[in-house]
């Protein structure tokens, strides 16, 4: 896992998430893939940016709600994002803007969050029927605003 910051507390728990990690990469690598394709009009560009970087950014608001309804909606919107995502990539193929190896890299990369995401909703369903979701913040007292 890579470290983003130094800092630490409990509503940043979400970046010890291997699929927050892993949505990260994916972002960055949908990133570079974009800006490699020169002929790639800007509102494209930026909708595939957008709907890469919105899949971890959901995991990361869902996860600081705290509530496991909410948690569950925002981890629901990030699925969204995943299938835009990928449709939007599955478009650049077929207008032959990507090559069949990049794309079954993409693809790769992709499948692969989107199993750990739709694995954190089924777990987080259970919790949810079983009734072993804890809404109270457990977290050792201390002073906030020292890095």
């Amino acid at each position: 896992m890579k470290e983003y910051t130094k800092r630490r507390n409990l509503n940043r728990g979400y970046m010890k998430l291997e699929v927050w990690n892993d949505a990260i990469a994916q972002f960055k690598y949908a990133y570079k893939l974009v800006n490699s394709i020169s002929n790639l009009d800007y509102k494209l560009k930026s909708q595939i940016i957008d709907s890469a970087q919105s899949i971890s950014s959901n995991i990361s608001e869902g996860y600081g709600r705290k509530s496991i309804n909410e948690y569950l909606y925002f981890l629901n919107i990030s699925l969204g994002s995943s299938a835009e995502l990928l449709t939007r990539v599955i478009g650049l193929k077929e207008i032959e803007l990507l090559s069949e190896n990049d794309f079954e890299e993409f693809d790769k990369k992709h499948y692969e969050v989107e199993n750990k995401l739709l694995g954190l909703v089924k777990s987080l369903q259970t919790k949810q029927q079983n009734g072993s979701w804890d809404n109270q913040i457990h977290e050792p007292e201390i002073e906030y605003g020292t890095p």
